[in-house]
C-alpha cells in the first residue's frame, strides 16, 4: 500500500465521528459508537459515531436552504460539478478500492475492476442524461415542465456501497435535487471518502449532506421527515417496508430497490460449456452479495448431470482467500450476521434434501479467522424449497430442472421477487420470447455487457421505481403542466 493510499484511508478513519452538513465536516451529537469490522479477520478497524435525529434535522435544514438556488442552477454548472466528481473518483480509485477491501471484504481485483469503475459509470451516465435532457416540452399550447422534486433522502446498502451511492447521488444532483445520504453503518468509510470527493469537487454548501447512523434511528427519521420530499432506498425487503410505512404520513415519493431471487434459464440449445461457468460466476459475483444475482439456474432435466459436472469444475477453480491478494476470486462475506445467515441456509438446503454438488457448511481450510465460506452448489432443487425461494445473499447456487419451456418460465416466475433474470440460448428468437415472459425488471440474454443506462428495478416485492440512466434520473423530477403557455 502506497503512502498516498494509506493517507486516504487514515483520513476516512479520522472522519468516522463526523457528519458532512452544509459543506462542512461537523462532530455529530450522538454518543453511540458502531464498530467497523474487517471481515477478513473479524478485527475492528475503527468506530463510527452514530448520528441522531437532531443531526438529521441539521442536514435536512441545510439541504432545504440550498434547494431553491441549486434547483434553478444552470445545467452547465451541474454538469461541471458532476464531471469533477467523476474525475476525482477515477483519480482516487486505488484508495477507494482498498477501503472497500478493508471494510466489506471485496477482493481487491474485483474492487478495482467492478466496484470503482461501475460507480464512476453511474456519474458518467448522469452526465450523459443531463447534457441532452429537455426539461420543458410542448403538447399543443401546454408546456410540460420537469422540475427537481426537492430534498432527496438516500439510503444505501453495504454490499455494493460506493456503486449504490453514485447510482442515487449522481442523478439526484443532475436533476437539481439537494441530498441527504445515509450509507450503511456496516461499510461507511467509502461513503466518507465520497463525501470528501463531493466537497473537493466544489459542491455548494448544503447540496450534499451525509449522516452515518442506524436504520432504526437515522433511516426511520429520514422516512418520516416532513422536509424530505422523496426517499430512495436500496436494502432488504424488511427495511423497504419500514421506510414506506414511515414515509406514508407525509405522502413523499418512495423508490425502493429491494431483494431478488433471480432466475437463469438455460434453454436446450444453449452452449453449456460457456453458459454454466458464466452463470456460476454471475451468481457468485461479489461473493453472491448482489440482489440481482442469478442464484437459480434453471436447466433441462436431460442435461442435469452435465450441468452439475461443469458447475463443480467451475467452483473448483475459484480461489477463496484473503481479499487483498490479487489471485483471490472470492473474499469473505461482508459481516458476521450475513455469514451466519448463509451458513444457516446451506444447512437448510441439506435438510430439505437438495443434492450437494460442491461446497457445504463450514469454512475452507486455513480460513477460519474471518467470514469465509465454501462456494456451494445445490442440484435437484424444487421451487418449494426455501433455498429456491429465499434470498440467501451469499455464494450459494440452486440448480432446478425443467421438462419443457413453459415449465422453465413457470419456475422462473415462481417467486415473490422480480428484480433480475437471465436467459441463455443460441436461437435468439426463442431466447427473446422467454426473456419477455420473465416477470422481472431486467433480463440479460447470453451474458451481455453491463449497461449503466439500462433501467434497473423490480417487479413484485423487489421494489418500486427504477434506477440508472434517464429512468433513474426522472425519479428525482416532478411534472408540472402549464396550460396556455404557448
Amino acid at each position: 500500500m502506497t503512502s498516498e493510499v494509506g493517507d486516504a484511508l487514515q483520513q476516512a478513519i479520522g472522519l468516522a465521528g463526523h457528519a458532512y452538513i452544509g459543506g462542512e465536516w461537523v462532530v455529530v451529537s450522538g454518543s453511540e459508537r458502531l464498530p467497523v469490522i474487517n471481515p477478513s479477520n473479524g478485527e475492528r478497524v475503527t468506530e463510527i459515531v452514530a448520528g441522531t435525529s437532531a443531526d438529521l434535522d441539521r442536514a435536512v435544514a441545510a439541504a432545504r436552504s440550498a434547494f431553491p438556488t441549486f434547483s434553478t442552477s444552470p445545467v452547465a454548472e451541474r454538469l461541471a460539478l458532476l464531471e469533477r466528481i467523476h474525475a476525482l473518483i477515477l483519480e482516487r480509485a486505488e484508495p477507494l478500492a482498498q477501503v472497500l477491501t478493508l471494510e466489506m471484504g471485496a477482493a481487491i481485483t474485483h474492487a478495482r475492476t467492478a466496484h470503482i469503475p461501475f460507480a464512476a459509470s453511474h456519474v458518467q451516465a448522469a452526465i450523459d442524461v443531463l447534457r441532452d435532457y429537455d426539461f420543458l416540452t410542448m403538447r399543443g399550447t401546454t408546456a410540460i415542465v420537469r422540475e427537481a422534486i426537492g430534498v432527496a433522502g438516500l439510503i444505501t446498502p453495504w454490499n455494493w456501497p460506493l456503486y449504490q451511492i453514485t447510482a442515487k447521488v449522481a442523478p439526484a444532483l443532475a436533476a437539481g435535487c439537494t441530498v441527504v445520504l445515509k450509507p450503511s453503518e456496516l461499510s461507511p468509510l467509502n461513503a466518507l471518502m465520497f463525501a470528501q470527493i463531493v466537497h473537493d469537487a466544489g459542491a455548494p454548501p448544503g447540496v450534499f449532506n451525509l449522516i452515518n447512523g442506524t436504520g432504526s434511528e437515522v433511516g426511520a427519521a429520514m422516512a418520516a421527515h416532513p422536509d424530505i420530499d422523496m426517499i430512495s432506498i436500496t436494502g432488504s425487503n424488511r427495511a423497504g417496508v419500514l421506510v414506506a410505512q414511515g414515509a406514508a404520513p407525509t405522502v413523499k415519493r418512495v423508490t425502493q430497490e429491494l431483494g431478488g431471487k433471480s432466475p437463469n434459464v438455460l434453454l436446450p440449445d444453449a452452449d453449456f460449456e460457456r453458459a454454466v461457468p458464466l452463470g456460476v460466476m454471475a451468481a457468485f459475483r461479489n461473493v453472491g452479495q448482489s440482489c440481482s444475482a442469478p442464484t437459480r439456474m434453471i436447466v433441462p432435466r436431460s442435461r442435469l448431470a452435465e450441468v452439475e459436472a461443469i458447475a463443480r469444475r467451475t467452483v473448483e477453480a475459484i480461489v477463496v482467500g484473503e481479499p487483498g491478494e490479487e489471485a483471490t476470486t472470492l473474499g469473505p462475506i461482508a459481516n458476521r450476521a450475513q455469514f451466519q445467515r448463509v451458513q444457516t441456509m446451506i444447512a437448510v438446503g441439506l435438510e430439505e434434501g437438495a443434492k450437494l454438488v460442491c461446497g457445504g457448511p463450514g469454512q475452507p481450510r486455513g480460513l477460519n479467522h474471518g467470514y469465509y465460506l465454501h462456494p456451494t452448489v445445490f442440484s435437484e432443487v424444487s421451487s418449494a424449497m426455501h433455498i429456491a425461494q429465499e434470498e440467501i445473499f451469499g455464494p450459494v447456487l440452486a440448480i432446478l430442472p425443467y421438462d419443457d419451456i413453459d415449465e422453465a418460465v413457470s419456475i422462473a416466475n415462481d417467486t415473490i421477487f422480480g428484480l433480475g433474470g437471465h436467459v441463455q440460448g443460441t436461437d435468439i428468437d426463442l431466447a427473446r420470447s422467454v426473456a419477455l415472459r420473465i416477470r422481472t425488471g431486467q433480463v440479460h440474454i447470453n451474458h451481455p455487457a453491463w449497461d449503466a443506462h439500462a433501467p434497473f428495478g423490480g417487479y413484485k416485492r423487489s421494489g418500486n421505481g427504477r434506477e440508472y440512466g434517464v429512468f433513474g434520473f426522472e425519479e428525482y423530477l416532478e411534472i408540472k403542466a402549464v396550460l396556455g403557455f404557448a
